[in-house]
């Protein structure tokens, strides 16, 4: 019966004959963008998650079209070879559910940046084969060379109850990143409902986390465990205050909508990296030859201003690590910003100083709930990874005693791995681009695709 329905509405949906592919592409976009309206305006309290899809439909036999986020580092020498495989750990719960509901499970992901390309470096065989590691001897994980054609529809058909089916790398066709209507169908074909637990790419309106869900329809669209759990953790109305944020990284540009955004919603902020540079020099401070965007100084300076509007507590460094180079043995130095001190001509701020690590511990001490995203640092150079390490430890510290700690970049998880302390953190995000677009108060398109859920 779902099949015929769906064919009903595709058919009332394409166009004449003799319509113009420009045309056709425009109605497509516009009944997904119609989609997205209505649904963003849509609470929490309607959330269809996995236990909501279970409740009012069969899932035993069905096939269940999960979005994942495959997208995992390979060995750079040998592509087979997954060095970090918590993505596909993070995946594992939404697997399990569906698998034990005795659905046919078929996980769809890109990996790297093919361009429409088929790379065989960029397969996803090898994610499929750790995938039935971790499963275990008991679980049928295939793997098809394809993620559209009769090659993946005889496969997914072969599929029993409670298997697992690997579709090839999306993005080896164009067409997934850019939305096309005629992929988007023929990944729907393969589907009987519809999951995206595929957080990290989320803020993306493709094929797979767009195109799917609109054609398929609300009634049979969930989201999966793993993009419960961020959106959860990353909605920070509800969070238990004081609230601090710590966002490091190099540049203010690539962090300013995130910036702007809490620092109407915490209690603390906390700036580091190279993109407070441009917040001391709106200080007045002499920052020498660090990185600076000075087209952006006026910004930050009214930033300042409205954290002081807003009584929150704005952590800006008090002392940086300084270097002569931009080099891991760099001849460096402590510069303190006090009485009117600042970095020499020609040499730049690469870390954070002691007095400044000092002075967020001692604020962090104060909050229930931090979230952490960026260094505060040139973390891939050990001499000045020490203010990104020193913090990672404290959050660490702060969880234990009851904090609530999320985080999110790829450097904030690199360090608190690095430390060994990455399951002691309340929450980190499988997130880059998602989680800094959801922190800036934007729309993800995958989470709005499934009806129920506002984002």
């Amino acid at each position: 019966r779902r099949r015929r329905r769906r064919r009903r509405w595709c058919g009332r949906r394409h166009p004449a004959p003799g319509e113009c592919r420009r045309a056709r592409r425009q109605k497509f976009l516009l009944h997904a963008n119609r989609a997205l309206e209505t649904q963003t305006k849509r609470t929490m309290s309607g959330k269809k998650n996995l236990e909501a899809l279970a409740a009012g439909r069969e899932l035993e036999g069905a096939a269940a079209l999960v979005r994942v986020d495959f997208n995992v580092p390979l060995d750079k020498a040998d592509s087979t070879v997954i060095t970090d495989d918590t993505r596909i750990r993070a995946a594992l719960p939404t697997i399990e559910f569906l698998r034990a509901a005795r659905a046919r499970v078929v996980l769809m992901s890109h990996l790297g940046r093919p361009k429409g390309q088929r790379k065989p470096e960029m397969s996803l065989a090898p994610v499929a084969d750790r995938l039935r590691e971790l499963l275990g001897e008991n679980a049928e994980v295939a793997f098809v060379e394809d993620c559209v054609g009769d090659d993946v529809t005889a496969a997914v058909g072969a599929l029993t109850p409670g298997s697992v089916l690997v579709l090839q790398n999306l993005r080896y066709h164009a067409a997934e990143e850019k939305n096309e209507e005629a992929f988007a169908t023929q990944l729907a074909s393969l589907a009987d409902v519809y999951v995206n637990d595929a957080f990290g790419t989320a803020h993306r309106a493709h094929a797979s986390t767009v195109g799917v869900p609109t054609i398929l329809g609300a009634d049979c669209c969930a989201t999966g465990k793993l993009m419960e759990k961020e959106l959860a953790f990353l909605r920070l109305d509800e969070a238990e205050r004081p609230l601090a944020a710590i966002i490091g990284g190099a540049k203010v540009s690539s962090k300013l909508p995130v910036i702007t955004a809490l620092v109407e919603k915490v209690n603390i902020l906390v700036l580091g990296g190279g993109l407070a540079f441009t917040f001391l020099k709106a200080q007045g401070k002499d920052v020498g030859a660090s990185l600076v965007e000075d087209d952006l100084i006026a910004t930050a300076s009214g930033i300042i201003t409205k954290a002081e509007e807003l009584g929150v507590t704005l952590i800006v460094p008090t002392d940086v690590i300084a270097a002569a180079e931009f080099k891991a043995d760099a001849e460096n130095e402590v510069i303190s910003f006090a009485d009117g001190g600042g970095i020499r001509e020609g040499w730049m701020g690469l870390d954070a100083g002691p007095a400044t690590v000092a002075a967020i511990a001692d604020t962090l001490a104060t909050a229930k709930t931090i979230i952490w995203n960026g260094p505060l640092g040139v973390f891939e150079f050990d001499a000045f990874a020490q203010g990104t390490l020193a913090i990672a430890t404290k959050l660490a510290e702060l969880t234990g005693a009851g904090c609530t700690s999320i985080v999110g970049g790829g450097d904030s998880v690199a360090a608190v791995e690095k430390m060994g302390v990455a399951s002691e953190m309340s929450h980190v995000s499988t997130g880059g681009g998602a989680t800094l677009e959801l922190l800036g108060g934007a729309t993800l398109p995958g989470v709005a695709a499934i009806a129920d859920l506002s984002a």
